[in-house]
């Protein structure tokens, strides 16, 4: 998500789908060494759900391993995840979710799977609104940025078929909606941290109040700034990282008022270094289309969709969940209870927790 992964904001954030930052302070490690290809898809004259038009849409990715064929020109391995608001396909580098899933024997192990990390519309190093066009850039939704994400998979990459599709956060969304927009193109599906219906509630109120903040703030300027508008963007970073945070977790690793203090200035200073408010604004206005509630029967792929009971983004209490999940009998609800190895909202990109999921899908869904 700039990946959801050097600390910045861009890259902790949002999910609702924020790639939020939040939970665990315990980010420093470097990522396991893998082989990684990177590379620029090309869309040209790409037409937005809302008929508007951009001659030039880049869209990055990184992938790992190889595709395999069966005979019939079939790929067999390919594995599509998609990251959060505000990260890119390298947050999935980080060694908590490549340390465990993509190394040798691993659920995901690279030498057996094409693994394929999309940086969505807006995000990373695909074309957004920092680049240059600002406010004028496409206001896209996640229509447009799920059927970029296809266009790089088929066009771009030359995938037929998805061993997985796999999303956090706001991938988590996507991933919904490619099991209903593409039903018959992947064996088996893996939302993490998300909730398949229109986003409301608590949930739209704190990313309206951080929309507002922005656009309230002086320096804004209609999108036009000539610096940063920080006061804005500090209460957007606050409640950013009141939304991914993990209330054990803090309380472990900030056990006195003055750690709790030291830890919101460093983390506030890190955000301001990259963060872009047009493109935050985006990001989190990008959500404004999605609901699949409607459709959540045209879903045929085993579907193990897991969220954690510590999400401030999507709290199981609301038992909006468990309805949802029980239209569609390929639809497995799970919630991973509050632990020390929880992270909040963050604990989708924690494999470690929720591999056996994992596990038991890619046993269920295969052919």
């Amino acid at each position: 998500m700039r990946s959801f992964f050097r600390l910045a904001f861009v890259r902790l954030a949002v999910a609702a789908g924020f790639a939020v930052a939040g939970s665990s302070l315990a980010f420093a490690q470097s990522a396991p060494s893998l082989p990684t290809k990177e590379g620029d898809y090309i869309v040209k004259n790409f037409k937005f759900s809302d008929g508007e038009t951009l001659d030039t849409l880049r869209l990055h990715y990184t992938t790992l391993g190889t595709p395999v064929r069966d005979k019939s020109g079939r790929v067999t391995n390919a594995v599509l995840i998609m990251h959060g608001t505000g990260g890119s396909g390298h947050q999935f580098l980080r060694p908590q979710f490549s340390g465990v899933l993509f190394v040798p024997g691993g659920l995901l192990d690279i030498k057996k799977y094409y693994i394929i990390l999309p940086d969505d519309i807006g995000h990373g190093k695909s074309s957004k609104p920092s680049d240059g066009m600002r406010a004028s850039f496409p206001q896209y939704g996640y229509e447009d940025m799920v059927n970029a994400e296809h266009e790089l998979v088929t066009k771009g990459l030359n995938v037929n078929h998805l061993r997985l599709v796999m999303g956090t956060s706001m991938g988590c969304m996507h991933s919904f909606m490619w099991g209903e927009m593409w039903p018959d193109m992947m064996d088996a599906l893996m939302p993490l941290a998300c909730e398949p219906t229109q986003i409301a509630g608590r949930n739209r109120m704190w990313r309206k109040m951080t929309i507002d903040a922005i656009r309230s703030d002086p320096a804004w300027d209609n999108g036009n700034y000539k610096t940063q508008p920080l006061m804005g963007l500090r209460v957007a970073v606050d409640m950013l990282l009141i939304a991914g945070s993990a209330p054990q977790q803090m309380q472990k690793d900030l056990p006195t008022r003055d750690d709790a203090d030291k830890y919101l200035a460093d983390k506030t200073a890190s955000y301001f270094s990259e963060l872009d408010a047009n493109d935050f604004l985006y990001q989190v206005g990008s959500s404004r289309d999605y609901d699949p509630s409607a459709k959540l029967e045209a879903i045929k792929a085993p579907t193990m969709w897991v969220n954690s009971a510590d999400d401030f983004i999507n709290p199981p209490y609301l038992g909006i969940a468990e309805g949802l999940a029980a239209r569609n009998p390929h639809i497995k609800y799970v919630v991973i209870p509050v632990s020390m190895q929880t992270h909040g909202h963050g604990t989708h990109t924690w494999a470690a927790v929720w591999q056996a999921r994992m596990a038991e899908l890619l046993k269920e869904s295969q052919h």
